[in-house]
């Protein structure tokens, strides 16, 4: 068993009230973040005919989820930036400045003018704001997932945690139902026209709840007891690299299934439907809004389930059945009917649910509470960058040069052997406290 030394208590254990005041804090900024953040994907088809030239749709497709992995690339930045400043400053004011920067940039990407109106000037624009909204989200999973950490009873560690990740997919939901009734509502000349920025526009009063939430949440018991002994590490992300180089490394390989599979069920599979397997943009929405709810309704208890038999046994389970579905479930998304591409979507949401259920969890428990926000933020948001934001455009090219609209498949395959070879790495983290040193 660790020492006390390695594992010191808390002197005050948070009343259950406090707990469920920082998860709901913490859940309805994130869902705020990422319905800013994943609407860009729901509206790819929409953004690539209003700000590429319209000659080649998959040209415009491809600059589309181009620059939607550009914005990736930036959260390695946020993740240097924003997690040695959590480290030195408390995890809630960081959560609060980086909601303020999402909603700023999404709402701008709703005010821009097109490629018919400016030209060039267009995606260049849009593509500064993607990057500014990639920089953000380098410091809210990271931060969210550590506050709620820090919060959490050892052994029910799992569940308050996953409330970020559940949080997260809600956010994605709200964006699909949002653009599903847009669509419903409006016609097809008016979506193109000026229904695709009513989501961004949304950023304005939906930041501005999220950001007063958070301004009235207290920081953590972990990091406040560290502040309090003086102990606060000076540069948390140089003594991050330096002690914890094995763990960040193991976070970037678990998190490899978890950013692929994430971004082909939620971000590449409504546009690939509509695309590669010419179905109607409402069969499309549809199939990710139920693949969303499948992710809600699972998630949580699956998180339960982490708690009880550990971390190690679901992080083996979903990466196995990545590794050995991917492909039969793809056969059944491309044989015809829209009512088994839609069962086969539901299949893979629920895979990548016991997948994510447990990761974000497993991974800030690698991590002592000196360096856990920037050792965390630096390996999970380099995964994202190279594995993750790229997702989308690789399967979409990959689709598109072999001509196998079951090429994804064998990317996820790829991506789920890698991580399980991670996962082996792992001690058993389930029940025990966090680290502080």
């Amino acid at each position: 068993m660790p020492s006390a030394e390695v594992f010191p208590r808390r002197s005050a254990r948070p009343e259950p009230a406090a707990v469920r005041k920082a998860v709901i804090g913490a859940s309805i900024g994130n869902a705020v973040e990422w319905f800013d953040f994943a609407i860009y994907g729901f509206l790819a088809v929409y953004i690539a005919a209003n700000f590429f030239p319209s000659d080649d749709d998959t040209a415009a497709l491809l600059n589309t989820f181009a620059i939607f992995a550009a914005a990736f690339f930036m959260r390695p930045l946020g993740g240097f930036v924003f997690g040695p400043l959590g480290d030195r400053i408390g995890r809630q004011r960081v959560l609060a400045l980086v909601i303020l920067l999402m909603s700023a940039a999404t709402l701008l990407i709703g005010l821009l003018p097109t490629y018919s109106a400016v030209g060039v000037a267009a995606p260049l624009m849009l593509l500064v704001l993607r990057c500014l909204q990639g920089f953000s989200a380098g410091g809210e999973y990271g931060g969210g997932a550590v506050y709620l950490a820090e919060y959490a009873p050892d052994r029910r560690r799992g569940l308050v945690v996953t409330f970020m990740v559940w949080s997260g997919v809600l956010g994605f939901l709200l964006g699909s139902l949002t653009v599903t009734l847009l669509q419903t509502g409006l016609s097809a000349a008016a979506m193109d026209s000026y229904g695709w920025r009513i989501p961004f526009l949304l950023a304005a009063p939906l930041g501005l709840v999220g950001l007063y939430i958070r301004l009235r949440l207290d920081d953590t018991p972990e990091f406040t007891d560290l502040s309090t002994a003086d102990k606060v590490a000076d540069r948390p992300l140089r003594e991050a690299t330096r002690t914890s180089w094995r763990p960040i490394l193991q976070v970037i390989g678990m998190f490899l299934i978890f950013n692929v599979g994430y971004y082909v069920v939620f971000t590449f599979l409504p546009t690939y439907l509509i695309k590669t397997l010419e179905f109607s943009k409402a069969a499309s929405f549809l199939s990710i809004t139920l693949a969303s709810l499948v992710a809600l309704v699972l998630t949580l208890p699956f998180a339960v389930l982490s708690d009880r038999i550990g971390r190690k046994p679901m992080l083996i389970a979903g990466s196995a059945a990545f590794a050995l579905l991917s492909y039969p479930i793809f056969l059944l998304l491309t044989s015809g009917s829209l009512a088994a591409a839609v069962t086969a979507h539901c299949l893979l949401a629920a895979i990548e649910s016991i997948y994510i259920s447990t990761a974000v969890t497993a991974g800030v428990e690698l991590f002592a509470t000196r360096v856990r926000y920037s050792g965390f933020a630096v390996g999970y948001n380099i995964c994202v960058a190279a594995f993750g934001g790229t997702t989308p455009y690789a399967v979409t090219w990959l689709t598109a040069e072999t001509g196998n609209p079951r090429a994804a498949a064998f990317y996820l395959v790829i991506a789920a052997v890698l991580s399980l070879g991670t996962v082996l790495t792992l001690r058993e983290s389930a029940g025990k406290p966090l680290a502080a040193t």
